[in-house]
C-alpha cells in the first residue's frame, strides 16, 4: 500500500510538496524524505504531531529518545511504522521542524493507494521554495509584531525585585542580594 502526503506552510503560500511513500516505511524514513525535498538540514531536532481534524495535536513522534520520567509512552520515529498510526485518508499531522518557535510543516495523507508498493519513498510534486528552516532572532515574531531585539531577552534594566510575587518563594526571605536591602522581600 502507499500513502501519498500533500505538505503545505503556512509561512510560504506558494509551498507545497506531494510525498508518495510505502506505507510500511517508518516516520524516519517520511522525515528523510521531507528533508530532501525541502533542503532542511538534519541537524536540527524535529517531530511529527499527529493530529486531529482541527490541527490540534495529539501524539508526538520524536526524532530521538527522550528521556523522560514519566509514565507516558516514548515514540521515535526509527520504530513507528507509518500505518500502523495513519489508517484513513484526509488523517492530519505535523512536522514541527524548529522547535523554538514551534514551526511547522502541515501535513494531510491525500490518498491511500492499496495492491502497490514503492521500494524508495519520493517527492512526486514539488512546487514553490520551503520556509528557511531556522530564524535569526530579529525575524522571530510574536502574535505577528517582529520582537524589539534592543530590549533584554532575560529582562530589562527598569526591573524591581519588589514587582515579584511572593507565591512560591517561601524560605528565600532571608537571602540577600547586592541591593542595599538585608532580604529580597
Amino acid at each position: 500500500m502507499i500513502f501519498k502526503f500533500l505538505i503545505l506552510s503556512d509561512e510560504a503560500d506558494n509551498f507545497k510538496r506531494e510525498i508518495k511513500i510505502d506505507a510500511d516505511a517508518t516516520f524516519l524514513d517520511f522525515y528523510h524524505v521531507i528533508l530532501n525535498c525541502t533542503g532542511f538540514s538534519n541537524k536540527e531536532m524535529a517531530s511529527f504531531f499527529l493530529c486531529d481534524n482541527k490541527w490540534c495535536k495529539l501524539q508526538e513522534i520524536t526524532l530521538v529518545e527522550m528521556d523522560t520520567y514519566s509514565d507516558e509512552d516514548s515514540y521515535i520515529m526509527e520504530k513507528c511504522i507509518l500505518s500502523d498510526y495513519l489508517e484513513d485518508e484526509k488523517q492530519k499531522l505535523m512536522y514541527v521542524f524548529d522547535y523554538l518557535t514551534e514551526r511547522a510543516l502541515y501535513i494531510e495523507l491525500s490518498e491511500i493507494i492499496p495492491g502497490k508498493n514503492l521500494d524508495k519513498a519520493i517527492c512526486s510534486l514539488s512546487v514553490g521554495e520551503a520556509p528557511k528552516q531556522l530564524l535569526n532572532i530579529e525575524e522571530i515574531k510574536t502574535d505577528g509584531v517582529l520582537l524589539d531585539t534592543g530590549e533584554s531577552f532575560y529582562g530589562d534594566e527598569n526591573f524591581d525585585i519588589d514587582e515579584l510575587d511572593r507565591e512560591g518563594f517561601e524560605g528565600l526571605d532571608d537571602i540577600s542580594v547586592d541591593t542595599g536591602e538585608s532580604d529580597i522581600f
